[in-house]
């Protein structure tokens, strides 16, 4: 498979190259793009490309903050136009393990596989420090979900996924939210589209980076987007 790892980066300069340095396989591309940061991120990650000549390495600098979900758009169109099979969507933070990549391509061994999503919820979440309260959210969130749904999935809110290239060019996900719940609008499409999900289990890691969800607001329209769904 043609695999390219694109990884999302805002204000991350205390993490990206250490998440570049765990990617543990060989792939055709890693593209990092940095949503317009306040910090040397995208600096510090060309920097490194360059020092250590990393030809597969692609780095670029959003001119405007474009959001998560704005920034997820123009990569998957990148990942379109670069003819990858699979693209793994990876933050530039550390939260979501490089370690895992392979468990994550896997599924894609069987041509049906779509989606696959890395779940945090299969039994480690909070040893690996999630916080009561948002395990607590996840928890309620995805059991909601799951009703509307009956996808039966563990969660619906880990950012560590990867798509087949092939289903992404019939995803709409260019009209979809440039906000956090891009990511759901993504999982309920999928759905919709009868389109195979898979799961795979993923260590949970919370160290000293910053989240910038506002809970509550991303908790409604993950609910309401679920709702237009089902209808």
């Amino acid at each position: 498979m043609k695999v390219g790892i694109f990884v999302v980066s805002y204000n991350a300069v205390n993490h990206l190259i250490s998440t570049l340095k765990r990617i543990p396989i060989e792939v055709e591309e890693i593209f990092v793009f940095d949503d317009s940061s306040d910090d040397n991120s995208y600096y510090a990650a060309l920097g490194y490309k360059h020092e250590h000549n990393i030809h597969n390495l692609v780095v670029t600098r959003n001119e405007k903050n474009l959001g998560y979900g704005g920034n997820q758009k123009i990569g998957y169109q990148y990942a379109i136009q670069r003819g990858f099979d699979v693209v793994v969507l990876l933050h530039g933070d550390g939260q979501y393990a490089p370690e895992v990549l392979p468990q994550m391509l896997k599924p894609f061994e069987d041509k049906n596989t779509a989606f696959v999503l890395g779940s945090r919820m299969f039994g480690g979440a909070l040893k690996g420090g999630m916080p009561m309260y948002k395990f607590v959210g996840n928890k309620i969130l995805t059991f909601i979900q799951n009703f509307l749904t009956g996808l039966g999935l563990s969660e619906y809110h880990s950012g560590y996924r990867a798509y087949r290239v092939e289903a992404l060019k019939n995803i709409p996900f260019t009209k979809f939210t440039d906000s956090w719940h891009f990511d759901t609008q993504m999982i309920l499409e999928f759905w919709k589209q009868g389109l195979k999900i898979v799961e795979v289990p993923i260590p949970t890691y919370y160290g000293d980076e910053i989240s910038r969800v506002n809970g509550i607001p991303y908790a409604i329209n993950c609910i309401l987007e679920t709702f237009k769904a089902r209808r």
